[in-house]
């Protein structure tokens, strides 16, 4: 008997550890307009959706233009942009100030959920 309990109290206390996991997670980037690695025109607005709702307050992001047609020693250069939160509370959207020129390009973003929990990461795209 004393065996028996104590086995369906550990199933209990593994179940309540895997529900608990399973309610805080780490926010995931699902996808990106433009898309990772991908060539096309310059986009006026780049959108991060991620799995989780953001906590936008400590959610971030900065664009640096990596590379330039034509001028193979040209350093990184950070651009100036805006980050807000989209309606669905999972989008993380980033508008430069300013029409991108030709040129590769590195977002690097902090998404933190409304659990808290911080996630980075980076995507690059190129504008032709």
């Amino acid at each position: 008997m004393y065996i028996s309990r104590l086995a369906a109290q550990l199933a209990m206390a593994a179940a309540g550890t895997l529900f608990a996991t399973a309610a805080i997670a780490q926010p995931e980037l699902l996808s990106s307009t433009p898309k990772d690695k991908s060539e096309g025109a310059a986009p006026t607005a780049i959108e991060l959706k991620f799995s989780e709702t953001l906590a936008t307050q400590s959610s971030a992001a900065s664009l640096t233009m990596t590379s330039m047609p034509g001028m193979a020693n040209h350093g990184e250069m950070k651009m100036k942009i805006s980050v807000a939160g989209a309606g669905d509370g999972k989008t993380m959207v980033i508008t430069p100030a300013s029409k991108l020129s030709a040129g590769t390009y590195r977002v690097d973003w902090r998404a933190v959920s409304s659990d808290a929990l911080p996630a980075v990461g980076k995507m690059t795209f190129q504008v032709k």
